[in-house]
């Protein structure tokens, strides 16, 4: 009796068992991580890029030369406007439209280009890495250029990443298609920018009215679900296709179909064969919003900064309580909410329509509270302090 009463008792509260299985934990921690390293490598760059501007306008002025009008923003970063927010929705729509029609005719073409452009983005998320054991090593000149303008430790981040890609390719293994689903997402936060609150709302708003219509109504009108369809298709080898057509056999023929690194897949410890799945979007889209915010939390800290001139003494905590924590925290109550109900309704869920609500409700009505929400919501950094950078404070 006691034992049915059990059995019972897991049946009812099954979901909550559910969501602490280790691939759901897995997914929401280093989705998380990943947001919060784009975050700051974002930041890092802009503080670089900053010192090199201020660098190469004190050479010229030693030179005798006037100094030349640099940009403080690295020439790799885009930042969206308004008009590119709106249509980003339009646009993915139109791509997820073409790759469920014409897949089958395209996949090959796809998959070359989809690792391509992973190598690119592993590359860039192994470097710092590679930085960091040249300089352990000794290296002093780690950074200098070797081969045109790529130092020596990018261009064993461009091997490593290139091994690893090739690896993949004849193997089709999830890990490896994790580590360049991860790059794609470090890569996408780092080098897209934001450059108000209103581009962050109408950006993610339009994000998830497309994520919401995809998942939800998409098989009223194609009978089947068109964003879970394209998101778990694999994609034919470029491998077999070489072998078939060079008539060759072995290893080559046999390669296995490539599941293209859009979203993020993680196992299961307590379930054989039973894997979590979390779409790109659904971590680098609330991540440009979380990247956003801190780089505003470290403008205003630098303003305080100046306008004071020394560093604010210790705060109450509700003081210290920034923009990107408060996104943040509301990132992971979004991606909680977003499992649980997957878990409870047993289909698959637009984790949008649950993050973009908790990340940018409680960010709007912060900033309403704090006095920063018209400032942030135009142009929050069209003055930006003089002396030290925000990137140089920590958040």
């Amino acid at each position: 009796m006691a034992q049915v009463g059990a059995n019972m008792e897991y049946q009812e509260y099954k979901w909550a068992y559910s969501i602490m299985d280790s691939s759901k934990v897995s997914a929401c921690l280093i989705s998380m991580l990943l947001i919060v390293y784009g975050s700051f490598r974002s930041l890092n760059m802009e503080r670089e890029a900053r010192e090199r501007a201020e660098r190469e306008r004190e050479a010229s002025l030693l030179g005798g030369k006037p100094p030349t009008t640099t940009s403080s923003s690295n020439s790799n970063v885009q930042t969206l406007n308004t008009m590119q927010a709106l249509c980003f929705p339009l646009g993915s729509s139109v791509a997820l439209l073409i790759m469920f029609f014409f897949f089958d005719s395209m996949q090959t073409l796809v998959a070359i280009c989809t690792a391509i452009i992973a190598c690119a983005a592993l590359a860039f998320l192994l470097t710092p890495l590679c930085q960091y054991v040249a300089g352990s090593a000794g290296l002093g000149a780690a950074r200098a250029p070797v081969c045109g303008r790529y130092s020596a430790p990018e261009l064993a981040a461009a091997l490593l990443a290139a091994a690893i890609v090739a690896v993949w390719v004849l193997t089709g293994h999830w890990l490896l298609m994790d580590a360049m689903g991860m790059g794609l997402c470090v890569t996408f936060i780092a080098l897209i920018r934001l450059p108000s609150l209103k581009v962050s709302t109408l950006l993610l708003t339009g994000l998830l009215l497309y994520d919401v219509f995809w998942v939800f109504f998409s098989s009223y009108i194609f009978t089947t679900n068109v964003m879970v369809k394209v998101a778990t298709r694999p994609a034919e080898n470029p491998m077999n296709v070489v072998a078939r057509r060079l008539q060759l056999g072995g290893a080559m023929r046999d390669a296995p179909k490539l599941s293209l690194p859009a979203k993020l897949v993680f196992p299961s410890m307590h379930h054989q064969g039973h894997f979590s799945m979390l779409g790109l979007g659904d971590i680098v889209m609330p991540g440009l919003l979380l990247c956003f915010v801190l780089r505003y939390d470290a403008y205003k800290k630098a303003t305080l900064v100046c306008q004071m001139g020394q560093v604010p003494g210790p705060r109450s905590m509700g003081s210290r309580l920034t923009y990107f924590h408060c996104s943040l925290l509301g990132y992971f109550l979004g991606l909680l909410t977003a499992t649980v109900s997957a878990e409870v309704f047993k289909a698959a869920q637009p984790a949008l329509l649950y993050l973009v609500p908790f990340t940018l409700l409680p960010l709007l009505t912060m900033a309403y509270v704090k006095g920063d929400l018209r400032r942030m919501w135009s142009e929050p950094f069209i003055a930006p302090p003089n002396g030290k950078a925000g990137a140089d404070f920590d958040v």
